[in-house]
């Protein structure tokens, strides 16, 4: 799928790539009326709680975290990180993302980048925040038995990126996304459906749509599409400093290693997170224990 410029024209791959990178080291922090608004928005509907924020390096990490429901996390976090943590961290997106201008070039004002290995390499030689799920869409349609699990696959590029450029890895959890929304339906039951009949008739499942890949049918607040206000938690776990492999790619057995630490790191937040959370629920207000059954 091919990227436009802002005259929308199509460029081509070393074109595009080159433009897009210019593009996101221009990019400053949101600042004004944008990001107060959506600050007060999350601040008023998720409430969030961020700990171990001691953990946080004073340095530029590539932050890796679960990937919630949807992909809302960044809904979240952007406002977050930036008004409480005083980072403005690039969150690396798909690429079909970016191919409309109008589109893309919000992204790029508002932090999200292109998750290309060159893209991301001359923002970490920029010394930028990266923000990366590596369970990528598949983590962000997970069913309900799968909340809070990693989806990642046999995927290392997040590591080897990271250690051939020498940056620290910053695990985090998020709990709080991936229950916005109730599952009226998994996606993996929608083609054996009713539903999935119909969307079959009308051409928009085929034999070779994959099941994993299908979004959940949502439900959220009083049974609407508005997001539940389930209150928000961000964990930072212990970072994970890759300095020594700067310049050179880890070794199997190395990566393997270094992913599994990070990987427990995450899992080590999640189920702190999930404690801290029950702990606090007898504090909720009664508006948001009502709203989020």
């Amino acid at each position: 799928m091919p990227i436009f410029d802002k005259d929308n024209q199509p460029l081509g791959t070393e074109q595009a790539l080159a433009h897009h990178i210019e593009s996101a080291l221009a990019a400053r922090p949101p600042r004004g009326a944008a990001l107060e608004t959506s600050y007060k928005v999350v601040k008023t509907l998720f409430d969030p709680v961020v700990l171990g924020e001691h953990n946080l390096p004073d340095k530029p990490c590539l932050f890796v975290g679960n990937h919630s429901l949807f992909a809302l996390d960044g809904w979240v976090l952007g406002p977050i990180f930036l008004k409480e943590l005083n980072r403005f961290v690039r969150g690396l997106g798909d690429k079909f993302l970016f191919t409309v201008p109008a589109i893309g070039d919000t992204l790029l004002r508002f932090g999200p980048v292109m998750g290309h290995p060159d893209v991301c390499a001359a923002l970490m030689d920029a010394g930028e925040d990266l923000m990366v799920f590596p369970g990528g869409a598949h983590e962000a349609v997970k069913p309900t038995r799968q909340m809070y699990e990693l989806q990642w696959k046999e995927r290392y590029g997040f590591v080897k990126l990271a250690a051939k450029q020498g940056y620290t890895i910053m695990p985090f959890g998020v709990v709080g996304p991936d229950e916005f929304y109730a599952h009226l339906m998994e996606g993996e039951d929608i083609p054996h459906s009713s539903l999935g009949k119909l969307l079959r008739r009308a051409g928009l499942l085929d034999d070779n749509t994959r099941a994993d890949m299908l979004p959940p049918i949502p439900r959220g607040a009083l049974g609407t599409l508005f997001p539940r206000p389930q209150r928000c938690y961000i964990g930072f776990g212990n970072p994970v400093d890759l300095s020594e492999f700067k310049g050179r790619t880890p070794g199997k057995r190395q990566l393997q290693n270094i992913r599994q630490q990070v990987a427990d790191e995450i899992d080590t937040q999640l189920g702190e997170l999930l404690i801290a959370r029950a702990r606090n629920q007898g504090n909720e207000g009664l508006w948001r224990r009502f709203l989020t059954l």
